[in-house]
């Protein structure tokens, strides 16, 4: 195998992953808006501001949430085509999201656990997990060979 194969070849995985991921979490935010998430989300929002005040955390509507993350989610598809060709871009903004996705699975599963009960989420959160940690390996991956 020649340089440019195994680089094409770990582009090719990295890009698997990279539309794995974006599934992963459309699946996810589904699994919140069937599950009411606002409901648990915004009152613990609510509680931790008036706690602590100059954290600024949002509380949402419905339809600004779920639309929020449609276009994010959106934005990622179309990122698949450069995570294809090994974009430094792509490669560079897979490290941090398959941290925060990783950390989102965690903390629903959790959550859940803590609370001895299914939370909103929780249902899609192993595919998160598994999605994410793929990525970044392969971001690792792909990151050493080029």
């Amino acid at each position: 195998m020649i340089t440019g194969e195994i680089i094409g070849e770990e582009a090719r995985r990295f890009g698997i992953a990279w539309l794995l991921l974006c599934t992963a979490l459309a699946l996810h935010v589904l699994d919140e808006a069937l599950t009411d998430f606002l409901s648990v989300y915004n009152p613990a929002v609510r509680a931790v501001r008036r706690r602590f005040p100059f954290l600024l955390l949002p509380v949402f509507s419905f339809r600004v949430w779920l639309t929020g993350l449609c276009l994010a989610i959106l934005l990622a598809f179309c990122l698949s085509p450069l995570a294809f060709h090994g974009s430094r871009f792509v490669l560079g903004v897979a490290y941090p999201l398959s941290i925060l996705m990783f950390g989102n699975g965690l903390g629903h599963i959790g959550a859940s656990l803590y609370r001895r009960r299914m939370m909103p989420g929780v249902y899609s959160s192993p595919l998160l997990l598994l999605a994410s940690a793929y990525l970044f390996v392969c971001a690792g991956s792909l990151r050493h060979v080029s």
